[in-house]
């Protein structure tokens, strides 16, 4: 089971807009996820505890990112972007390995962005 937790415990069930980088020589990069109107944001979810971060949990352990901001509109949480930062090729491949089975088990595929 792959899934994402701001707050240990409570899965999120939004599934996130994510954008990777990939340094030239592939050794490095960066996950942004965007969750618009993540469940976690909502009232009833007040009393759950504070988001200490993002977690990335799967059979093989976990991946946490603290780079994690809400986006207000008119003063109300509209969304969390979180940076995943990935220091060194096997940290991208634990992380893609991460990916592959979130994808999976929520129906999302991989668009490769235009240069």
């Amino acid at each position: 089971m792959a899934v994402i937790q701001f707050i240990k415990g409570i899965n999120e069930a939004i599934i996130p807009d994510i954008k990777l980088t990939r340094s030239r020589d592939g050794s490095t990069g960066t996950a942004t996820f965007r969750f618009v109107n993540p469940q976690i944001l909502e009232v009833s979810m007040g009393n759950k505890g504070e988001i200490t971060g993002m977690y990335l949990l799967d059979e093989e352990g976990e991946l946490v990112t603290r780079d994690v901001n809400a986006k207000f509109i008119n003063g109300k949480p509209h969304a969390i972007e979180s940076v995943y930062v990935i220091k060194n090729p096997e940290h991208w491949d634990r992380f893609m390995r991460f990916m592959e089975r979130y994808a999976k088990e929520n129906n999302l595929a991989f668009k490769k962005a235009n240069k």
